[in-house]
C-alpha cells in the first residue's frame, strides 16, 4: 500500500500573504481522494520526532532558537515566513513524517510525504521557506539505525539543493545530486557531488535525456541502498519562481523514469514534494498529483 505522510496542521491559517503557495497541501489530499488515487487508509499523521533525530542533522544552538523564537529578524526574514510556534510544530511535524515514510519506503519500496523538501535548509539556519530540512534529518535516521549504508539524495526541483548539499559535505555515505536551473535560486550555489545547471528555457526532451543517463551512471558509481526523491513541479514552463520549460507530461515521464528506474535496481525511495510556484494553484495541484498517481500505477 502507498503510504502518504499526511499533516493536517497545514488547514491552520497562515499570516496574510503567506497562504500561497501553502493551499496545495490542502488541496492535494482532497484532490487524492476525490479522484481516488488514494484512500484514507493511505494517510497517516506523523507526529512528533524527538529531538535526537532533528539533531543528527542540525545544530544544536539553531534548534533551540528556532524552537524559542530567538532566530534574529534578518535570517528569519530569510526564510520567508514570521517566526510562529505553530511554524517550528509544523516543520517538526513533515521531518516526522520523512523518517516514517523512510520504513515504509523500506516495507513497500515507495512512500510519500505531502509536504516536504526543504532543501534549502543548512545544519545551521534556514531560508527560502525551509527551516528543518527533513530529507537531511531522514537521510541520518536511516544511517543512525544502520537502515542503509549508501543513500542517494535525488534532487530534481528546480533550485539547486543548497542545504542538502552543505549538511553531506563531509559524509561520504551519502551522495548529492541536483539538477536544476542554472539561473535559479540560490544565486549563490553550493556544491554538490554531481551538480546539473540546466539553462533557461530547457525542455522535455533535453531534460529528460540527460536524466536517463545520468540515472544509469548514478547507479554504477553511487550503488545507493536508499533514494530520497525531491520531485518538485517548480520544473514547469509555468512557474513562476522558475526558469525550466517542462510541460506537465515532460514532469510525469520524469517522475515515472525516477520510479521505473528505482524499481529495476530494487532501491527503495522516499518522495517529499518540494517546490511548485505556477500562477493557477489547480497547475500546481494537478502536477503533485501525477507523482502520486504514477507511484501507485507503477507500484501497487
Amino acid at each position: 500500500m502507498l503510504k502518504i505522510a499526511f499533516h493536517p496542521i497545514y488547514a491552520h491559517p497562515l499570516p496574510e500573504g503567506h497562504r500561497f503557495p501553502m493551499q496545495k497541501y490542502e488541496l492535494l489530499p482532497q484532490q487524492l481522494l476525490h479522484e481516488g488515487t488514494a484512500e484514507h487508509e493511505n494517510f497517516f499523521t506523523p507526529g512528533l520526532p524527538e529531538d535526537s533525530e532533528i539533531l543528527r542533522a542540525h545544530d544544536a544552538a539553531y534548534f533551540e532558537d528556532l524552537q524559542t523564537g530567538r532566530i534574529p529578524p534578518r535570517e528569519m526574514r530569510k526564510v520567508g515566513f514570521p517566526w510562529s510556534e505553530a511554524l517550528v510544530l509544523r516543520e517538526r511535524t513533515i521531518a516526522q513524517g520523512t523518517i516514517r515514510c523512510c520504513h515504509y519506503a523500506l516495507e513497500n519500496g515507495v512512500s510519500m510525504n505531502i509536504a516536504g523538501g526543504t532543501h534549502h535548509a543548512y545544519r545551521d539556519r534556514g531560508e527560502a521557506f525551509c527551516m528543518l530540512n527533513d530529507q537531511a534529518i531522514g537521510a541520518c535516521h536511516l544511517l543512525a539505525n544502520n537502515l542503509a549504508e549508501r543513500i542517494l539524495m535525488l534532487d530534481l526541483d528546480v533550485h539547486q539543493g543548497n542545504g542538502t548539499a552543505a549538511i553531506f559535505r563531509e559524509e561520504p555515505r551519502v551522495f548529492t545530486y541536483s539538477m536544476h536551473g542554472q539561473s535559479n535560486y540560490p544565486f549563490r550555489k553550493e556544491v554538490s557531488d554531481w551538480d546539473v545547471p540546466l539553462a533557461k528555457q530547457t525542455g522535455d526532451t533535453e531534460y529528460l535525456t540527460t536524466l536517463e543517463t545520468h540515472l544509469e551512471n548514478l547507479y554504477a558509481q553511487v550503488r545507493p541502498d536508499f533514494v530520497f526523491y525531491l520531485c518538485g513541479v517548480d520544473v514547469l514552463a509555468t512557474d513562476k519562481l522558475g526558469t525550466l520549460a517542462l510541460t506537465p507530461e515532460g514532469c510525469r515521464q520524469r517522475d515515472a523514469m525516477v520510479f521505473r528506474w528505482c524499481r529495476s535496481h530494487g532501491l527503495p525511495v522516499q518522495c517529499s514534494m518540494g517546490g511548485g510556484y505556477s500562477p493557477q494553484i489547480r497547475t500546481i495541484v494537478e502536477a503533485h498529483a501525477q507523482t502520486f498517481r504514477t507511484a501507485q500505477s507503477l507500484y501497487f
